[in-house]
């Protein structure tokens, strides 16, 4: 969601957040995407969470077929292009000034029978949640969106609006910050919680949360 610059390393990594353009393997299909560092930062390179939570939802056992998907923060938008190649109909949002490079990503990797499936839509975490109906969505996806403690409080309140007791939120993240933690904190006070998946290649871990206290199966 952010547009600021954000550092992650050096060497290899600091390379491919800077590349142009990241090739993957998903879903039966060759996902090319554009990267724009320079110009808009974090919100345009893919990273690592996103990478990992595209792989779990391709052999995690979640069926996505005609169910309904928003991804926050899509930056790039390989995570909703993926959820689409699955089946999804996804509602893929950033903020205003990512748009039209979310767009642009979103149109060069689908087949045009899939396009009407995928919607991108503009979100500022907090405002204008009325353009987006309560508790509409059945899975809410979000790849390293929480990092920046200023907005923590317009994502749970994004959350809750989102979701109905049915929805299942996940979220992929490194810990990279005690922040991080706090924010899952204030997670586990609105949501029940639970660490699904860690890929300890990469250092990332999936989370999934949904509204009551029961344990609800994909």
């Amino acid at each position: 969601m952010a547009l600021v610059p954000y550092e992650e390393g050096a060497g290899w990594a600091a390379r491919q957040l800077h590349s142009p353009s990241a090739t993957y393997r998903f879903a039966s299909h060759t996902i090319r995407v554009k990267q724009d560092w320079r110009r808009l930062g974090v919100a345009a390179v893919v990273w690592d969470a996103a990478v990992v939570l595209c792989a779990y939802l391709e052999i995690g056992g979640i069926d996505l077929r005609d169910r309904s998907v928003i991804e926050l923060g899509a930056g790039t938008g390989l995570l909703g292009i993926v959820a689409t190649l699955l089946g999804a109909r996804a509602t893929i949002t950033d903020r205003a000034a990512a748009l039209e490079f979310l767009e642009s990503n979103v149109q060069a990797n689908l087949p045009s029978e899939l396009r009407p499936r995928a919607v991108v839509n503009e979100l500022t975490w907090g405002k204008d949640l009325g353009n987006f109906p309560p508790g509409a969505f059945d899975f809410v996806l979000g790849a390293d969106i929480v990092y920046l403690e200023e907005t923590f409080a317009e994502l749970l309140q994004t959350l809750e609006h989102l979701c109905s007791e049915q929805t299942v939120i996940l979220l992929s993240c490194r810990i990279r910050y005690e922040r991080d933690n706090k924010f899952l904190k204030m997670l586990r006070g609105r949501f029940s919680v639970y660490e699904i998946h860690y890929d300890s290649t990469k250092d990332v871990h999936i989370y999934k949360a949904q509204k009551g206290s029961r344990k609800e199966d994909f």
